[in-house]
């Protein structure tokens, strides 16, 4: 039986996956959480094999969870669903330690096909953001100027594109204020900006940020 943990903020997304993984004789609902840091808590507590994960949620991050569960060694493979499909966030997010990546657009089969892929030890990423990624090295081509930044420097631009403080950053990260004003620097220097207001519209342009502004 594959157990399944779902961290989401909104309620009717999560009562659709449960809905959804409730028909599947082979998959279960463990646990849900409305936020990243209620679903670290729940993973910690739980250890189920897969956790859906949605990127797009206020406080802790999808890209946050995925990496403090690698950090702390967890058993559960992380599933990110979210609304934003090109590049920069699914290598960034394979990079951090996810194991697989859909859209919310995506019929309930690929969901499933998914969790039990993932769960089984492989990756999985839909088909249209594979191919895209796929061309992305053929051709050298960047779908976006956040493709220039590391993993940690595109965390810490869409906090800062959410409306996050330094410190706030720096202690949901566990880094001290100067290393955070350091990776501020360096992104600002590669996007070729120098406030947050600008990079928060930047952001909005390339699909980084939901209707609401939240990651």
């Amino acid at each position: 039986m594959i157990q399944v943990v779902i961290v989401d903020d909104h309620e009717l997304v999560r009562t659709g996956y449960r809905l959804i993984i409730e028909q599947q004789a082979d998959i279960k609902v463990v646990g849900e959480a409305a936020d990243g840091e209620q679903g670290l808590a729940l993973l910690r507590q739980l250890e189920p094999d897969v956790a859906i994960v949605d990127l797009h949620m206020p406080g802790v991050s999808g890209i946050e969870v995925t990496e403090r569960v690698r950090k702390l060694k967890l058993k559960t493979r992380i599933v990110i669903v979210t609304m934003v499909s090109e590049s920069p966030l699914p290598r960034r997010l394979l990079e951090a330690g996810a194991s697989g990546y859909i859209t919310k657009a995506c019929p309930a089969p690929e969901l499933l096909r998914a969790l039990r892929q993932v769960a089984d030890g492989r990756r999985y990423l839909a088909a249209g953001i594979a191919e895209a990624m796929a061309l992305d090295v053929i051709d050298g081509s960047r779908q976006s100027p956040f493709e220039q930044l590391s993993s940690r420097e595109l965390e810490v631009a869409l906090m800062l594109a959410r409306g996050q403080d330094m410190q706030l950053i720096a202690e949901r990260l566990n880094l001290s204020a100067k290393t955070v004003a350091t990776y501020k620097y360096r992104l600002f220097e590669k996007l070729n900006i120098d406030n947050a207001v600008t990079l928060s519209h930047l952001a909005g342009l390339h699909g980084l940020l939901d209707n609401q502004g939240a990651l």
